[in-house]
């Protein structure tokens, strides 16, 4: 049997998504009121979205002055962040957010592909 990114067992389906705006509050209604979407506020600045009593499948962010990138970036899991976004710079990406520790995710990245379109990276 083959597997695609429509398949549960594919390995680089998307694990996460975040979305980065410059008023985080309109875009948590909007959100919620088109797609039913529960959001659960964290603080002023970030929410998690997700099944209500369930996991989180995805965040809304403000973004700030320092942010490093507005819209939406879907995240892919990989074992090791770091060595993925090495192999993402050989093959022409760009880092957009150095590697870091996210409570409860565990690593996270962004870089840039070729075309300049945000990618996320999520990994232990």
């Amino acid at each position: 049997m083959t597997t695609d990114a429509r398949t549960p067992e594919h390995p680089h389906r998307p694990a996460w998504f975040d979305l980065s705006t410059p008023d985080a509050p309109r875009a948590r209604r909007f959100y919620r009121d088109l797609f039913g979407w529960p959001v659960q506020q964290l603080d002023e600045t970030y929410a998690l979205v997700g099944a209500d009593g369930g996991e989180p499948t995805g965040g809304i962010g403000q973004a700030g002055p320092g942010s490093p990138y507005t819209g939406i970036v879907v995240y892919f899991p990989v074992p090791d962040v770091e060595a993925a976004l090495a192999r993402a710079e050989e093959l022409g990406g760009r880092r957009r957010l150095e590697p870091q520790s996210v409570p409860g995710r565990g690593r996270i990245a962004v870089f840039d592909d070729p075309d300049g379109n945000p990618v996320g990276l999520l990994g232990a």
